[in-house]
């Protein structure tokens, strides 16, 4: 059974960075792209100060500034990173204010379209724009994703993505697997199969729970944003999102339906249909880890071992797997995720500079390597991956055919933290999927 080694890349290198003034890992050291952070001494930028925006704080601020370190180091600037759990609010008032930072780091795309849109971003070029398109999984996704409309309506690239989070993950306890005999699924329809084979076993397969507080139903938003890229064409998705079809358009309804056959089917999961609403997401996958177990899968993004047994070794004790499209549809491998995209929102020499530093390789592998990172770039050593677990999402983002946004995050607040959430509730308690779905569209006709 293949453990996960946990082994920080950093506490390996600790020591040896610390002599290199503030660099946590000693260049010329270790696997690092080592060439990339040579070829950003080229970059004179001595004298010069950039400032750096974002949502980071804590932890995240503190392995973001270690990431910094570097670009300073080889190129004299000085770059001061102010992190906010008010980011939101604040970048509007500090971008329309005229305060500026340099570069603002954005949680999700939709914000910054609407900077965008006001002529407070500045475009990046057409060459930045080929570099993603060649350099990143599934690079035209990432391309699209931070490509917005300008003041004058035309579009254009106005940022990269740096850090990036999955949501297309099944998890699964490896024992319970060996116990029964059940492989690993490489598609859909052999997801299916596998889902009426423990059925059959007299097993139950999933574990589902949509409680969230105020924010219950979201996790059904994903499984439907997931099951759409596997039934549709992206190009549905990019159109359901920006409302250009209805949400009760055939392809949405398919989608949800989709979801209902898994969730809506008291043989599928643990408690029945009737539990999925009212169980807590945070406690839905403890079923996986029960004696017997009460489910033996449970889709989530790649945070959830935050709410598995204390000390679950992952590898040994949990695993995941990609969530499967369907052989039959021919529509590759589609990724479900999330993540940070940096614009210049002051423009200079600097800002610019920083922009470059963040194709290099060295500038993900710098955080990579100290944990809680996934990137798409292609470029990246990864065996430099804290563990061998965030190298297996890293390759699941690498190997993505197309990589779309979190939907709901993208729609208005109204809808994808509103009307989505309840409409889900509503259908896991049995509605109609057309039915919820002509009811959230009126919702989103309302909107002014």
């Amino acid at each position: 059974m293949k453990r996960y080694l946990m082994t920080s890349a950093a506490s390996l290198m600790l020591c040896a960075g610390a002599a290199q003034a503030d660099l946590m890992f000693a260049p010329g050291e270790g696997d690092f792209t080592w060439d990339s952070y040579e070829a950003l001494k080229s970059m004179d930028l001595s004298g010069e100060t950039i400032s750096v925006f974002g949502p980071w704080l804590g932890l995240e601020r503190d392995r973001f500034n270690a990431v910094i370190a570097y670009f300073e180091e080889a190129t004299g600037a000085n770059v001061e990173y102010a992190g906010s759990d008010s980011f939101e609010q604040q970048i509007l008032i500090d971008t329309e204010g005229g305060s500026a930072p340099n570069i603002a780091v954005f949680p999700q795309p939709g914000l910054a379209a609407s900077l965008a849109a006001k002529g407070l971003l500045a475009p990046l070029t057409s060459e930045d724009a080929d570099w993603v398109r060649d350099n990143f999984g599934a690079g035209q996704s990432w391309v699209d994703l931070a490509t917005f409309a300008d003041e004058n309506g035309d579009d254009q690239l106005f940022g990269m993505f740096y850090r990036a989070d999955l949501k297309s993950l099944v998890w699964y306890v490896p024992e319970n697997f060996e116990d029964s005999g059940y492989e690993i699924p490489q598609t859909m329809e052999e997801l299916k199969a596998l889902t009426d084979q423990i059925v059959a076993d007299g097993g139950t397969p999933w574990c589902i729970g949509l409680g969230s507080g105020a924010a219950t139903g979201w996790p059904a938003t994903d499984w439907v944003e997931d099951l759409l890229l596997r039934t549709a064409e992206p190009s549905v998705y990019d159109q359901w999102v920006a409302n250009e079809i209805p949400f009760d358009d055939p392809a949405i309804v398919a989608a949800i339906e989709e979801f209902g056959a898994f969730a809506r089917n008291d043989d599928y999961v643990a408690g029945g249909a009737g539990a999925v609403a009212s169980t807590d997401f945070r406690d839905s996958p403890k079923g996986l880890f029960a004696s017997p177990p009460q489910c033996y899968m449970h889709r989530q993004a790649s945070f959830i071992p935050a709410f598995f047994p204390e000390d679950t070794m992952m590898g040994e004790d949990a695993d995941f797997f990609y969530f499967p499209s369907y052989e039959s549809k021919d529509l590759g491998k589609p990724v479900l995720g999330a993540g940070t995209v940096m614009t210049i929102t002051n423009d200079s020499k600097g800002a610019r500079a920083f922009m470059e530093f963040l194709k290099a390789p060295i500038a993900h592998e710098a955080w990579m390597a100290q944990g809680g990172f996934l990137t798409a770039h292609s470029g990246v050593n990864t065996a430099v991956y804290e563990n061998d677990a965030q190298r297996k999402m890293g390759d699941i983002l690498l190997n993505a055919d197309t990589f779309r946004f979190d939907g709901s995050d993208l729609m208005p607040g109204a809808i994808g933290a509103g009307a989505f959430w309840t409409g889900m509730v509503d259908y896991a308690g049995g509605k109609d999927a057309t039915e919820v779905a002509k009811s959230i569209q009126e919702t989103w006709d309302g909107i002014k």
